[in-house]
C-alpha cells in the first residue's frame, strides 16, 4: 500500500508535519526538557511515560512500548489504515495527494468514487424520481423537515432492481467496484441487483465527511428487514463506525458530550430538536472500538436506549464495552426511556428542554452497574452480599488503574459490607512495562545506527570512512551504509521520514527500536562525533582480514594448542604489525 504513494511525497508530508501538534490536539502534552510527555493514550497509567521527540518527530511509550511517527500515531489512535492516515495528514498540512497515471495512489479510491456517486444519486432521487412522494410523505410523518433531511444528506432508493447500478455503470464504474463497495449483489443468474430498493437512505460518513456506507429504512413496517445496512467492505467496518459522528463533530460551538442512541431516525430527530450531539450504533451491540472512538472526541458519553428488554440488554453490553476504557476523566451515564418510547418519539412529544432534563438526570455508570447487580444478588443477606462481590469483582478488574477504579472498589466494599475484607489482588500484568520493543542487546554496530538516528548529520562522517567498505561482511553494516547514503542524499530528512521508508520491514522494526535508545549522558555533554568515529574504527578492524585471523587464533587458546601452520601464521601477523 505504502509503495503506491511516492516516497518523495511521504518525505515532504512528514517534513511539513509537526508531530507535537498532531498529538497535542488529541492528547494534552506537557514539556519535559527537550521532549514532551503525557499519560499514554494506548494503555492505562498514572505516571506519564509517553514521550514525544520534536527533534526526531517520533513518539515512544516506555510503559507499553508503542512508538512511531505521525502516520503511525494516526493509524493507532484514530484506527485509520495507512492511506487514510496519509490523507488525513495531507489535509492537516494543506498538501494535495499526488496522482499517478491520472489515479490517486490510494487503492480504495475507486470504491470511494462509487460511493460518492451513489450518495448523489440517492439525493437526486429524493428530489426528482416519479415515486419520490412516497418517501417525502414518510419523512413528514416522522416529523422531519426538508432542512434536516438536507443536513444529513438523506436520500431515496426508488423501486426497481438496477436503477443505481445502471446509473453508475454508465458513469464509468465497473461491476467489481460496485460489488466491493457493497452497493450491488449478483443474483443466481449472475445479474447485478441493487442492494437498496424502495428505501429511505441514510449515508454513513467517515471523519472527512465522505460516504463509506449506507443504511436503508423500508417505507412500511411490513417489509423485512426494516433496516438494511451496507455489508463489510474495505472502507466500512460496522463495529468501528457510528452514524452521525461526522455531523456532531462539525456542529457549531463546543461539543461537551455525545448521546449514543440506537437508530438513524433517533439521531436525526434529536438534532432537529436541538440535541445536536447524538450518534447511533449501526444495528449491532456497542463495541469497545466504537466507545474508544467516541472518547477520542469527548470525555462524556450518555447511552440512551429504549426502555424495553432489548434496550436494557443493549445498555449492559455498552457498559461492558466501556469498562476497560474508563481512564480517569472519562464519564459514562445511562438513560433508560419509558417503555414504548424511543428518542425520536419522546423528543417530538416532550420537546428539547424536557429531553435535555432527562439527559441531565442520566444514571452514572457506577450507580447503574450496582443497581443491575443488586437485581441479581440480594445485599440484605450474607449470601447475597457474597454473591454481589463475586459478580462485581470480575467487572471491576476490567477497569484501568486509576482513581476511578479505586473509588469503584471502595463502592463495592460499601455495597457488600466488606468491612476489613480484602478484594482479590489486582493483576500486575497490565501495570508491568512491556519489554517486547526493548530486546535488542547493545552492540557497537547497533549503537552506531542509533547514533546516526539521533544525529543524522553523522551520515557524512560515515560515508567518508572506509569502515563501511571493509566491514561489508559484518551483519548490519550494509544497513548502516544504506542509511548514511539516504541521509547524505537527502539533507534535512527527519528520522520519522527515514523510518517511514522501512515501514512493515524487518529492518524497520529494528530501526524503530534503535531510535528509542538514548545517550548515557545529556546530549550537550555527549561526544557524538568521537563515539561514532570510535565505532567506525572498531568496524574497520573487524573488517580487516588480518585482524579477523588474529582474533580467531587468539580465541583458539595458548600457542601450544595451535597447529604448526597456525603458529606460523600468528608469527607472521606479529611481524607485519611491527612493520
Amino acid at each position: 500500500m505504502a509503495g503506491r504513494i511516492p516516497q518523495e511525497f511521504l518525505d515532504q508530508l512528514l517534513a511539513r508535519t509537526d508531530l507535537v501538534e498532531v498529538i497535542n490536539a488529541r492528547v494534552p502534552l506537557r514539556r519535559a526538557g527537550r521532549e514532551f510527555m503525557a499519560c499514554c493514550p494506548f494503555h492505562a497509567e498514572k505516571t506519564p511515560s509517553f514521550s514525544v521527540s520534536p527533534q526526531k518527530q517520533f513518539y515512544h511509550c516506555f510503559g507499553c512500548g508503542e512508538h512511531g511517527n505521525a502516520i503511525g500515531f494516526l493509524m493507532a489512535y484514530e484506527r485509520l489504515d495507512f492511506p487514510d492516515a496519509v490523507a488525513e495528514l495531507a489535509r492537516l498540512t494543506g498538501l494535495d495527494l499526488p496522482k499517478t497515471g491520472g489515479e490517486t495512489p490510494l487503492s480504495t479510491q475507486p470504491l470511494r468514487d462509487c460511493l460518492a456517486q451513489a450518495d448523489r444519486f440517492f439525493r437526486q432521487q429524493l428530489r426528482g424520481h416519479p415515486t419520490r412522494q412516497r418517501a417525502v410523505d414518510y419523512l413528514r410523518r416522522r416529523g422531519l423537515t426538508g432542512q434536516i433531511a438536507a443536513a444529513f444528506s438523506i436520500g431515496y432508493a426508488p423501486p426497481g432492481w438496477d436503477n443505481l447500478s445502471r446509473a453508475l455503470l454508465s458513469a464509468g464504474a465497473t461491476a467489481q467496484n460496485l460489488i466491493e463497495a457493497g452497493l450491488v449483489n449478483r443474483d443466481e443468474q449472475g445479474r447485478l441487483r441493487d442492494r437498496f430498493r424502495d428505501r429511505i437512505i441514510f449515508p454513513i460518513r467517515d471523519r472527512r465527511g465522505q460516504a463509506i456506507a449506507f443504511g436503508g429504512r423500508a417505507l412500511t413496517d411490513e417489509v423485512a428487514p426494516k433496516y438494511l445496512n451496507s455489508p463489510e467492505t474495505p472502507l466500512f467496518h460496522k463495529g468501528s463506525e457510528l452514524y452521525g459522528l461526522y455531523e456532531a463533530r462539525n456542529r457549531p460551538g463546543p461539543l461537551p458530550r455525545l448521546v449514543v442512541v440506537e437508530g438513524y431516525l433517533d439521531v436525526v430527530a434529536l438534532t432537529q430538536h436541538g440535541v445536536a450531539y447524538a450518534v447511533a450504533t449501526l444495528g449491532t451491540a456497542t463495541t469497545a472500538e466504537q466507545v474508544e472512538r467516541l472518547f477520542r472526541t469527548v470525555n462524556e458519553l450518555i447511552f440512551c436506549f429504549d426502555g424495553d428488554r432489548a434496550g436494557r440488554a443493549a445498555a449492559w453490553r455498552a457498559l461492558l464495552a466501556a469498562l476497560p476504557l474508563l481512564r480517569d476523566g472519562r464519564q459514562v451515564s445511562f438513560l433508560h426511556l419509558p417503555e414504548g418510547d424511543d428518542p425520536d418519539t419522546l423528543v417530538r412529544r416532550e420537546g428539547q428542554a424536557a429531553f435535555a432534563q432527562r439527559l441531565a438526570q442520566a444514571m452514572p455508570l457506577a450507580d447503574y452497574l450496582f443497581a443491575e447487580l443488586r437485581l441479581q444478588a440480594n445485599p440484605d443477606t450474607l449470601t447475597g452480599r457474597a454473591r454481589l462481590a463475586d459478580l462485581a469483582g470480575p467487572l471491576l478488574e476490567k477497569l484501568p488503574e486509576g482513581h476511578f477504579r479505586d473509588l469503584m472498589e471502595e463502592r463495592l466494599r460499601q455495597e457488600a459490607q466488606l468491612i476489613n475484607t480484602r478484594l482479590r489482588p489486582r493483576s500486575v500484568k497490565a501495570t508491568q512495562p512491556a519489554d517486547r520493543h526493548l530486546r535488542l542487546t547493545r552492540t557497537p554496530l547497533r549503537k552506531a545506527i542509533a547514533l546516526l538516528l539521533h544525529r543524522p548529520e553523522l551520515a557524512r562522517q560515515a560515508l567518508t570512512d572506509d569502515a563501511i567498505r571493509v566491514g561489508g561482511a559484518e551483519p548490519g553494516v550494509q544497513l548502516l551504509a544504506e542509511l548514511a547514503s539516504v541521509l547524505n542524499a537527502h539533507p534535512g530528512l527527519s528520522v520519522a521520514a527515514l523510518l517511514e521508508r522501512y515501514r512493515d520491514t524487518r529492518e524497520g522494526a529494528i530501526l524503530e527500536q534503535l531510535a528509542q535508545w538514548r545517550p548515557e549522558v545529556p546530549d550537550e555533554d555527549y561526544q557524538f562525533e568521537a563515539e561514532f568515529a570510535d565505532i567506525l574504527s572498531y568496524l574497520r578492524r573487524r573488517g580487516d582480514p588480518d585482524e579477523q585471523l588474529l582474533e580467531t587464533l587468539l580465541r583458539r587458546g595458548a600457542p601450544r594448542t595451535l597447529s604448526a601452520e597456525e603458529r606460523d601464521a600468528l608469527r607472521n601477523l606479529g611481524r607485519s604489525k611491527k612493520v
